[in-house]
């Protein structure tokens, strides 16, 4: 039989995209990291003498997933087989726990729970990663306090977060922070070289990706970016105060990050194909698969809130030109205010045209 991992199994970064350079990160688990130093070297040190809970906080797209299943597979074992099943997130032994929906739930917090009670079945010890730990409910926090206080000996457990709300200061002072940091332009830009994209449409792909290499390389396999750029930047001169208008641009918009989804669509059933090679090498694989497509649900849903917020960004900066040029700074002003609101909203989940629609209604024709 053929090794498990096979070609599909790279290790997987903060959204679930593939890494290159499995086979070197067997010897070397760090070199998955990118663009964060200071984290790795944490993290290496951390490695010899490791304690029982850690908490690593940033943005998403900065390589925390990516980080945790690198600092999995130096705990548990050295040998080449252990830390590539770890860093692809299929060790017996390394956990990986994530809400289903927007929220980590108390049932899904006595999962981490009962996984931490649980004895390894390969390594001395096992790892336990929980996804998303900024999202638990406030029932889930406190449940997973007396196991991050007293855990059992031989678990570890990992908490990815991408700030610390007020009611998770208790569990995050129980816990050693690792602080990751947005990736500088440059060092995206630099990783996306190496990886081979062509060198056309970069500056585009590195502004629409805001430090996240995770959506810069979905945007490098994403011939659509200049399209909806360009659609963006085209509202305020189609704007006439009318609600027909209005309508048409926002299912314009909407038409477009629908066509956004593809590149996702396809790298996802990639995965899917990935797995079922295993599943027909190794039999069922019920956790991996329910993991995989709460994630991919999850990973569509981000994509709409990161193509609105790309979307945001390339519309204020039409205005800001236009302040820039002294033609009705006022109006301008105004407008950049109405976008940072709809911006804001995107944090509670809005109806996605009724937003569109309230602010294209809000902004004054240029």
């Amino acid at each position: 039989m053929s090794d498990l991992l096979g070609q599909g199994d790279r290790p997987l970064d903060s959204r679930g995209d593939s890494q290159p350079g499995l086979d070197s990160a067997a010897t070397d688990v760090w070199a998955t990291l990118e663009g964060q130093p200071r984290a790795a070297g944490l993290l290496a040190a951390a490695a010899a003498q490791p304690v029982h809970a850690y908490l690593f906080c940033g943005p998403r797209g900065t390589g925390k997933r990516a980080a945790a299943l690198a600092f999995a597979a130096a705990l548990i074992g050295a040998d080449s087989r252990t830390r590539r099943l770890a860093l692809a997130g299929r060790h017996p032994d390394v956990s990986i726990h994530e809400p289903e929906g927007r929220t980590l739930r108390v049932v899904e917090a006595d999962g981490i729970i009962f996984e931490a009670s649980r004895s390894p079945l390969e390594a001395p010890r096992k790892v336990i990663i929980c996804d998303r730990f900024h999202t638990a409910e406030p029932e889930a926090v406190a449940s997973l306090l007396k196991t991050i206080e007293e855990p059992p000996p031989t678990a570890v457990l990992v908490l990815l977060s991408e700030e610390i709300p007020p009611d998770h200061a208790t569990v995050a002072s129980r816990c050693v922070m690792v602080e990751f940091d947005p990736l500088a332009d440059d060092d995206v830009r630099r990783i996306l070289e190496r990886e081979g994209v062509d060198p056309e449409g970069l500056d585009d792909i590195v502004a629409a990706a805001a430090g996240d290499v995770s959506r810069a390389r979905l945007l490098a396999t994403d011939a659509g970016l200049g399209r909806r750029r360009q659609a963006w930047t085209a509202i305020p001169s189609r704007l006439d105060g009318t609600g027909h208008t209005v309508a048409a641009v926002v299912d314009d918009i909407r038409g477009l990050i629908d066509e956004a989804q593809a590149p996702l669509a396809a790298r996802q059933q990639a995965e899917s194909d990935d797995l079922a090679r295993v599943e027909a090498e190794m039999g069922a694989q019920a956790r991996l698969r329910r993991e995989m497509d709460a994630r991919h649900r999850r990973e569509q849903r981000l994509l709409r809130t990161d193509e609105l917020r790309f979307g945001l960004a390339t519309l204020a900066d039409v205005y800001r030109r236009q302040i820039a040029d002294g033609r009705h700074p006022q109006d301008a002003v105004a407008a950049i205010n109405r976008i940072r609101d709809a911006h804001a909203c995107l944090v509670r989940n809005p109806n996605e045209p009724l937003l569109l629609q309230a602010l294209f209604l809000s902004l004054a024709r240029r």
